[in-house]
């Protein structure tokens, strides 16, 4: 999904450079020139295996804007592999961790309930997700007392919050970094445009074309980039704090029933 995000928002460049060539009025010199700059692709000799292999992929469109957007490409690229990597790896291991809470604990309670500790155990130990290890570790702590089963339920939840955790930092680190590089990279293409009216001595639209474009391909795919990630960033964080609510009403659940079945 991150990565079709990420095509459309890259496409979308590619169409709007199409609209705004379209409605330039080109000199027939300047058409002449662009034609023989268009060589087909597999005619070119200085194309690299990698490359090729890139614009089977994702398409020649978009290889021929990333590499027009000059060398702040390959850090943004960089975050969006990184991004789509820590989405992937976030999302299986939050679905491997969520559980039907509502049949685990209709399982678990009347164990409790019935003080069959040893069965109870067993079926936390095997089931997956943080309730069932926080419940494990409290009931490991049964026959110590209600308080020693609420420190082993309190330090078995940091542990598994830690876990939850793990993951957001890279998830801020792209979603700040992506657009400053992009700003970086327009910098440097108002740079080149400047440095180009200057060797000049005088401004057509030809000679800032290049640096304009710079600057705003790489600024559009620093944000093509943050905005999908901080998207599956609130996913996620959403998913967490579901399951932080489940740890919550699972432990208050087996703590009740302990209580009440002294």
């Amino acid at each position: 999904m991150v990565l079709a995000f990420a095509n459309f928002m890259f496409t979308a460049i590619a169409f709007a450079q199409e609209e705004i060539a379209e409605e330039e009025t080109a000199s027939e010199e300047i058409a002449a020139e662009a034609a023989v700059e268009e060589v087909p692709f597999e005619e070119t000799s200085q194309s690299g295996g990698l490359e090729m292999f890139a614009r089977k992929i994702v398409g020649r469109g978009l290889v021929d804007i990333f590499i027009q957007g000059g060398f702040v490409m390959y850090p943004i690229l960089l975050l969006l592999i990184w991004g789509i990597a820590t989405i992937i790896w976030k999302l299986i291991s939050l679905s491997y961790a969520k559980i039907n809470l509502n049949d685990f604990l209709g399982k678990v309670i009347p164990m409790i309930e019935g003080k069959k500790y040893d069965e109870a155990i067993k079926l936390c130990k095997e089931t997956k997700g943080p309730v069932a290890a926080i419940m494990h570790n409290g009931l490991l702590k049964v026959d110590n007392g209600i308080e020693a089963v609420e420190k082993a339920i309190e330090n078995a939840g940091v542990i598994e919050m830690a876990f939850l955790e793990k993951g957001f930092i890279p998830f801020s680190t792209v979603i700040n970094l992506a657009p400053m590089f992009g700003f970086f990279g327009t910098m440097i293409g108002m740079i080149r445009a400047f440095g180009d009216i200057a060797a000049a001595g005088e401004v057509e639209p030809t000679i800032v074309a290049t640096g304009i474009q710079i600057a705003l391909i790489t600024t559009a795919a620093g944000l093509a980039v943050a905005i999908p990630v901080q998207f599956f960033n609130n996913l996620i964080l959403g998913m967490v704090d579901g399951l932080v609510m489940d740890m919550q009403i699972g432990s208050e659940k087996m703590i009740e029933t302990l209580v009440e079945n002294k």
